[in-house]
């Protein structure tokens, strides 16, 4: 991308972030309708199985809407929310224990404004005795959602299912079932960030 389009691109950028933090919170959907497709393509290079592919996704901009009061205006706006979506990716696959990529390699080509290395923080102290304190508040969150969006996050993230089982498990089309996850994330999130210390982003 020549030098001039993506300092236009990084302006609209950060006029849209000064929109929401001014309040109007529906001009996220710009940012969404920009780097979806691009972060979904980030994502898909690190994780194979599509529905946890657009599990991440949703969540990338979930943490990146609730960050955005942290966001440094004059550096690139895309490096940032790439760097959310590439640090979910390493969280779910240190959870998971994948061994999909090596997490200290860099991802992307080195003429991509999106190329960074990933730096390896899979160490943490005292991991298995948060562990049992991480589930309870966990669980503690997920028994004061919606019913019906307590089901489908203990479907999902409990039993590992995938969406179709989902939908076909609760006889719920398959766009109602990633719409009730991506509100239930957010209400997660937003329950659960007092703990933020404890927990290290696990929704």
């Amino acid at each position: 991308m020549p030098s001039s389009d993506k300092k236009q691109s990084n302006e609209e950028d950060f006029e849209s972030v000064r929109t929401i933090l001014a309040g109007d919170s529906s001009a996220f959907a710009n940012i969404q309708n920009k780097y979806k497709s691009k972060i979904a393509a980030l994502i898909r290079r690190m994780i194979k199985n599509p529905d946890d592919v657009e599990d991440l996704t949703q969540e990338t901009f979930i943490k990146a809407y609730k960050a955005l009061p942290k966001f440094q205006f004059g550096y690139s706006f895309s490096a940032w929310i790439y760097r959310i979506a590439s640090n979910n990716c390493i969280d779910f696959l240190r959870k998971k224990r994948f061994q999909i990529i090596s997490i200290d390699q860099p991802i992307g080509n080195p003429e991509d404004e999106n190329y960074f290395e990933i730096e390896d923080n899979s160490y943490i102290p005292d991991i298995d005795v948060l562990s049992n304190e991480k589930k309870k508040i966990i669980n503690d969150a997920i028994e004061e959602l919606p019913e019906n969006y307590k089901k489908i996050i203990e479907l999902r993230h409990k039993g590992e299912m995938e969406y179709k089982e989902i939908s076909i498990k609760l006889d719920l089309p398959l766009g109602t079932v990633k719409a009730h996850l991506f509100r239930a994330r957010k209400i997660l999130l937003e329950a659960l960030k007092n703990n933020a210390h404890i927990l290290r982003d696990d929704f």
